[in-house]
């Protein structure tokens, strides 16, 4: 099964509230991957960064970049983000754009999503979230 690790995942990592090195050796046979939104948000942090703590930032991130697998946000997911988010509109719900997009994603590849905010994806009917 592919696991999609959300960007908060990785900044908590970062920040070492949370060891994702020993997380990932208690999954060795997962496939963990990042969805390219979730690329997008990581560099956002890097961006918004500063000085010493920007360039800590960027190391790490281009560390998790080089171990994982991206999956592309494609025409398929774009199609089930679109659903998604009309579901959840009519629905009377909130989710962001880029968790939709990462919800998509994840819906298209059979994946479940890997967050410490599991909340955030509970008005996606079928898919799987799990907190690490």
């Amino acid at each position: 099964m592919a696991l999609l690790v959300d960007a908060d995942v990785i900044i908590q990592a970062e920040r070492k509230a949370f060891d994702f090195d020993a997380w990932l050796r208690a999954h060795p046979d997962e496939e963990i991957k990042l969805a390219a939104i979730t690329v997008a948000e990581l560099w956002r942090s890097v961006d918004r960064a500063s000085g010493v703590h920007r360039a800590r930032r960027q190391k790490y991130l281009q560390s998790v970049l080089a171990v994982f697998e991206i999956v592309p946000y494609t025409e398929k997911a774009a199609v089930e983000h679109a659903r998604l988010w009309a579901d959840v509109d009519a629905a009377g719900q909130r989710i962001s754009p880029h968790d939709l997009m990462l919800a998509a994603t994840a819906r298209e590849i059979g994946a479940t999503i890997i967050t410490s905010n599991t909340k955030r994806f509970a008005a996606v009917p079928g898919l799987t979230v799990l907190k690490p």
